[in-house]
Protein backbone atom coordinates (compact mmCIF):
# COMPACT_ATOMS: atom_id res chain seq x y z
CA UNK A 1 0.00 0.00 0.00
CA UNK A 2 1.82 3.37 -1.13
CA UNK A 3 1.22 5.26 2.19
CA UNK A 4 2.33 8.48 0.49
CA UNK A 5 0.35 8.80 -2.16
CA UNK A 6 -2.81 8.19 0.16
CA UNK A 7 -1.26 10.67 2.20
CA UNK A 8 -1.54 13.15 -1.13
CA UNK A 9 -4.63 12.59 -1.66
CA UNK A 10 -6.05 12.90 1.91
CA UNK A 11 -4.40 16.58 1.29
CA UNK A 12 -6.07 17.09 -1.53
CA UNK A 13 -9.43 16.47 -0.42
CA UNK A 14 -9.11 18.42 2.62
CA UNK A 15 -8.51 21.47 0.33
CA UNK A 16 -10.81 20.68 -2.09
CA UNK A 17 -13.55 21.11 0.52
CA UNK A 18 -12.11 23.98 1.64
CA UNK A 19 -12.33 25.71 -1.26
CA UNK A 20 -15.77 24.41 -1.41
CA UNK A 21 -16.47 26.24 1.92
CA UNK A 22 -15.00 29.54 0.49
CA UNK A 23 -17.45 29.47 -2.16
CA UNK A 24 -20.02 28.58 -0.46
CA UNK A 25 -19.67 31.61 1.92
CA UNK A 26 -18.88 33.82 -1.10
CA UNK A 27 -22.29 32.61 -3.38
CA UNK A 28 -24.26 31.96 -0.66
CA UNK A 29 -25.19 28.34 -3.02
CA UNK A 30 -24.37 25.22 -1.11
CA UNK A 31 -25.03 23.46 -4.28
CA UNK A 32 -21.43 23.92 -5.28
CA UNK A 33 -20.08 21.53 -2.22
CA UNK A 34 -21.60 18.32 -3.78
CA UNK A 35 -20.21 19.56 -6.79
CA UNK A 36 -16.86 20.07 -5.65
CA UNK A 37 -17.03 16.94 -3.85
CA UNK A 38 -18.03 15.11 -6.20
CA UNK A 39 -15.24 16.08 -8.50
CA UNK A 40 -12.45 16.22 -6.20
CA UNK A 41 -13.34 12.74 -5.29
CA UNK A 42 -12.80 11.98 -9.59
CA UNK A 43 -10.01 13.65 -9.31
CA UNK A 44 -8.65 12.22 -6.38
CA UNK A 45 -9.83 8.37 -7.93
CA UNK A 46 -8.05 9.55 -11.42
CA UNK A 47 -4.85 9.79 -9.17
CA UNK A 48 -4.94 7.09 -6.88
CA UNK A 49 -5.84 4.46 -10.07
CA UNK A 50 -2.83 6.30 -12.27
CA UNK A 51 -0.67 5.19 -9.27
CA UNK A 52 -1.67 2.34 -7.77
CA UNK A 53 0.82 -0.20 -9.78
CA UNK A 54 -1.55 -2.59 -10.26
CA UNK A 55 -3.01 -4.55 -13.24
CA UNK A 56 -3.05 -2.15 -16.34
CA UNK A 57 -5.61 -3.13 -17.92
CA UNK A 58 -7.47 -3.55 -14.89
CA UNK A 59 -6.31 0.48 -14.19
CA UNK A 60 -7.43 1.43 -17.06
CA UNK A 61 -11.14 0.10 -16.96
CA UNK A 62 -11.39 1.57 -13.48
CA UNK A 63 -10.43 4.87 -14.58
CA UNK A 64 -13.35 5.24 -16.95
CA UNK A 65 -16.06 3.74 -14.37
CA UNK A 66 -14.77 6.37 -11.66
CA UNK A 67 -14.03 9.31 -14.52
CA UNK A 68 -17.50 8.76 -16.01
CA UNK A 69 -19.32 8.71 -12.36
CA UNK A 70 -17.98 11.85 -11.54
CA UNK A 71 -17.86 13.65 -14.70
CA UNK A 72 -21.79 12.75 -14.63
CA UNK A 73 -22.41 13.56 -11.14
CA UNK A 74 -20.45 16.53 -10.72
CA UNK A 75 -22.15 18.37 -14.10
CA UNK A 76 -25.39 17.19 -13.09
CA UNK A 77 -24.77 18.55 -9.79
CA UNK A 78 -23.98 21.93 -11.19
CA UNK A 79 -26.38 22.84 -14.04
CA UNK A 80 -28.63 22.66 -10.96
CA UNK A 81 -26.79 24.66 -8.81
CA UNK A 82 -26.61 27.41 -11.05
CA UNK A 83 -30.75 27.57 -11.42
CA UNK A 84 -31.80 26.46 -8.49
CA UNK A 85 -31.90 27.90 -5.16
CA UNK A 86 -30.01 27.07 -2.11
CA UNK A 87 -30.01 23.22 -1.28
CA UNK A 88 -32.78 22.68 1.62
CA UNK A 89 -30.39 20.26 3.17
CA UNK A 90 -27.75 22.78 3.63
CA UNK A 91 -29.89 25.44 4.23
CA UNK A 92 -31.35 23.76 7.25
CA UNK A 93 -28.15 23.01 8.72
CA UNK A 94 -26.85 26.46 8.67
CA UNK A 95 -30.13 27.44 10.01
CA UNK A 96 -29.88 25.60 12.83
CA UNK A 97 -26.22 26.30 13.50
CA UNK A 98 -27.23 30.18 14.02
CA UNK A 99 -23.96 32.42 14.45
CA UNK A 100 -21.54 29.56 14.51
CA UNK A 101 -23.15 28.40 11.00
CA UNK A 102 -19.35 29.26 8.92
CA UNK A 103 -17.41 27.25 11.35
CA UNK A 104 -19.59 24.54 11.70
CA UNK A 105 -20.34 24.57 7.87
CA UNK A 106 -16.24 24.11 7.57
CA UNK A 107 -15.87 21.11 10.53
CA UNK A 108 -18.50 19.37 8.37
CA UNK A 109 -17.06 19.55 5.18
CA UNK A 110 -13.97 18.27 6.84
CA UNK A 111 -15.72 15.88 7.81
CA UNK A 112 -17.24 15.10 4.32
CA UNK A 113 -13.50 15.28 2.90
CA UNK A 114 -12.88 12.46 5.28
CA UNK A 115 -15.91 10.66 3.59
CA UNK A 116 -14.41 11.17 0.26
CA UNK A 117 -11.48 9.42 1.02
CA UNK A 118 -12.80 6.26 2.52
CA UNK A 119 -14.52 6.65 -1.08
CA UNK A 120 -11.23 7.16 -2.89
CA UNK A 121 -9.07 4.65 -0.53
CA UNK A 122 -11.87 1.58 -2.63
CA UNK A 123 -10.87 2.95 -5.47
CA UNK A 124 -7.29 2.81 -5.25
CA UNK A 125 -7.43 -0.66 -3.50
CA UNK A 126 -9.79 -2.14 -6.46
CA UNK A 127 -6.78 -0.16 -8.81
CA UNK A 128 -3.38 -1.61 -6.93
CA UNK A 129 -5.18 -5.69 -7.35
CA UNK A 130 -3.17 -7.60 -9.63
CA UNK A 131 -5.59 -10.12 -10.42
CA UNK A 132 -5.28 -11.18 -14.05
CA UNK A 133 -8.48 -8.63 -15.56
CA UNK A 134 -10.68 -9.27 -16.73
CA UNK A 135 -12.58 -12.00 -14.54
CA UNK A 136 -15.74 -13.08 -14.09
CA UNK A 137 -16.13 -10.92 -10.74
CA UNK A 138 -14.53 -7.98 -12.63
CA UNK A 139 -16.97 -8.54 -15.13
CA UNK A 140 -20.21 -8.74 -12.20
CA UNK A 141 -19.09 -4.96 -11.32
CA UNK A 142 -18.98 -3.73 -13.99
CA UNK A 143 -21.97 -4.43 -14.95
CA UNK A 144 -23.01 -3.28 -11.69
CA UNK A 145 -21.28 -0.02 -12.07
CA UNK A 146 -23.10 0.05 -15.42
CA UNK A 147 -26.61 -0.57 -14.17
CA UNK A 148 -26.19 2.43 -11.07
CA UNK A 149 -24.38 4.95 -13.18
CA UNK A 150 -27.44 4.29 -16.07
CA UNK A 151 -30.11 4.07 -12.76
CA UNK A 152 -28.83 7.30 -11.22
CA UNK A 153 -28.94 9.17 -14.57
CA UNK A 154 -32.27 8.51 -15.43
CA UNK A 155 -33.80 8.83 -11.87
CA UNK A 156 -31.81 12.58 -11.93
CA UNK A 157 -33.26 13.16 -15.48
CA UNK A 158 -36.87 11.88 -14.41
CA UNK A 159 -36.92 13.99 -11.43
CA UNK A 160 -35.93 16.99 -13.80
CA UNK A 161 -38.76 16.32 -16.01
CA UNK A 162 -41.01 15.97 -12.99
CA UNK A 163 -40.11 19.76 -11.60
CA UNK A 164 -40.44 21.35 -14.93
CA UNK A 165 -44.39 20.77 -14.49
CA UNK A 166 -46.94 22.77 -12.86
CA UNK A 167 -47.84 20.08 -10.28
CA UNK A 168 -44.08 20.29 -9.11
CA UNK A 169 -45.19 23.50 -7.16
CA UNK A 170 -47.86 21.21 -4.98
CA UNK A 171 -47.51 17.40 -5.94
CA UNK A 172 -44.67 14.78 -4.97
CA UNK A 173 -42.37 13.02 -7.63
CA UNK A 174 -43.90 9.65 -8.49
CA UNK A 175 -42.89 8.64 -11.80
CA UNK A 176 -40.33 6.11 -13.40
CA UNK A 177 -38.34 5.03 -11.00
CA UNK A 178 -39.71 7.37 -8.07
CA UNK A 179 -42.68 5.34 -8.08
CA UNK A 180 -41.10 2.45 -6.27
CA UNK A 181 -38.38 4.15 -4.26
CA UNK A 182 -38.57 7.84 -2.49
CA UNK A 183 -34.68 8.03 -3.41
CA UNK A 184 -34.06 5.99 -6.25
CA UNK A 185 -31.08 8.66 -7.23
CA UNK A 186 -29.46 7.97 -3.53
CA UNK A 187 -30.09 4.05 -4.00
CA UNK A 188 -28.36 3.87 -7.19
CA UNK A 189 -25.48 5.90 -5.69
CA UNK A 190 -25.07 3.44 -3.26
CA UNK A 191 -25.45 0.68 -5.66
CA UNK A 192 -22.80 2.56 -7.96
CA UNK A 193 -20.18 1.64 -4.51
CA UNK A 194 -20.93 -1.56 -4.46
CA UNK A 195 -18.82 -2.61 -7.64
CA UNK A 196 -15.88 -1.14 -6.25
CA UNK A 197 -15.15 -4.38 -3.59
CA UNK A 198 -15.42 -6.60 -6.24
CA UNK A 199 -13.16 -5.16 -8.45
CA UNK A 200 -10.64 -5.29 -5.39
CA UNK A 201 -11.27 -8.91 -4.21
CA UNK A 202 -9.19 -11.45 -4.02
CA UNK A 203 -6.11 -9.20 -3.74
CA UNK A 204 -4.40 -8.05 -0.50
CA UNK A 205 -5.62 -8.18 2.53
CA UNK A 206 -5.98 -4.61 2.95
CA UNK A 207 -8.46 -4.96 0.58
CA UNK A 208 -10.89 -5.99 2.50
CA UNK A 209 -11.00 -2.22 3.58
CA UNK A 210 -12.76 -1.57 0.07
CA UNK A 211 -15.79 -2.76 1.58
CA UNK A 212 -16.53 0.97 3.52
CA UNK A 213 -17.46 2.40 0.82
CA UNK A 214 -20.74 1.10 0.12
CA UNK A 215 -20.99 0.70 3.76
CA UNK A 216 -20.26 4.28 4.65
CA UNK A 217 -22.13 5.40 1.90
CA UNK A 218 -25.66 3.51 2.94
CA UNK A 219 -25.37 4.93 6.15
CA UNK A 220 -24.64 8.58 5.13
CA UNK A 221 -27.33 8.47 2.52
CA UNK A 222 -30.24 6.75 4.76
CA UNK A 223 -28.88 7.81 8.27
CA UNK A 224 -27.00 11.13 8.07
CA UNK A 225 -26.82 13.40 5.19
CA UNK A 226 -29.39 11.99 2.59
CA UNK A 227 -33.17 11.15 3.44
CA UNK A 228 -33.39 12.67 6.93
CA UNK A 229 -32.77 16.20 5.90
CA UNK A 230 -33.88 15.89 2.94
CA UNK A 231 -37.65 14.08 3.72
CA UNK A 232 -38.10 16.48 6.78
CA UNK A 233 -38.08 19.25 3.85
CA UNK A 234 -40.28 17.65 2.20
CA UNK A 235 -42.83 17.14 4.91
CA UNK A 236 -42.43 20.86 5.97
CA UNK A 237 -43.26 22.05 1.93
CA UNK A 238 -45.81 18.90 0.86
CA UNK A 239 -47.15 18.03 4.53
CA UNK A 240 -49.57 15.40 3.91
CA UNK A 241 -48.85 14.72 0.58
CA UNK A 242 -45.57 13.22 1.27
CA UNK A 243 -47.02 11.56 3.95
CA UNK A 244 -49.09 9.87 1.77
CA UNK A 245 -46.56 8.88 -0.35
CA UNK A 246 -44.02 7.89 2.53
CA UNK A 247 -46.95 5.16 3.44
CA UNK A 248 -46.87 3.97 -0.31
CA UNK A 249 -43.24 3.86 -1.44
CA UNK A 250 -40.34 2.18 0.02
CA UNK A 251 -37.76 5.29 1.55
CA UNK A 252 -34.34 3.73 -0.33
CA UNK A 253 -34.90 0.00 -1.71
CA UNK A 254 -37.12 0.04 -4.69
CA UNK A 255 -40.14 -2.48 -4.26
CA UNK A 256 -43.55 -3.10 -4.54
CA UNK A 257 -46.10 -0.55 -3.78
CA UNK A 258 -48.04 -0.42 -0.86
CA UNK A 259 -51.53 -0.49 -0.09
CA UNK A 260 -53.68 2.66 1.64
CA UNK A 261 -55.74 2.07 4.42
CA UNK A 262 -58.19 1.90 2.06
CA UNK A 263 -56.28 -1.02 0.15
CA UNK A 264 -55.51 0.40 -2.68
CA UNK A 265 -52.15 0.52 -4.07
CA UNK A 266 -52.09 4.55 -5.74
Amino acid sequence: MDILLLVVIAIWLSLAMTGAWAIQRATGRSGWIDTIWSAAVGVGGVVAVSFAGGDFDRRVALLIVISAWSLRLASHIGSRTRGAAEDPRYAKFIEDWGDRAAWRLFAFLQIQALAAFVLVLAVYLAAANDRPFPGAIDALAILLAIIALGGEAISDAQLARFRRTPEAKTEVCEIGFWRYSRHPNYFFEWLFWCCWPLFASTGSIWNGLSLLAPLMMYWLLVHVSGVPPLEEHMLRSRGDKFRALQRRVNAFFPGPRKSTAHGEKE
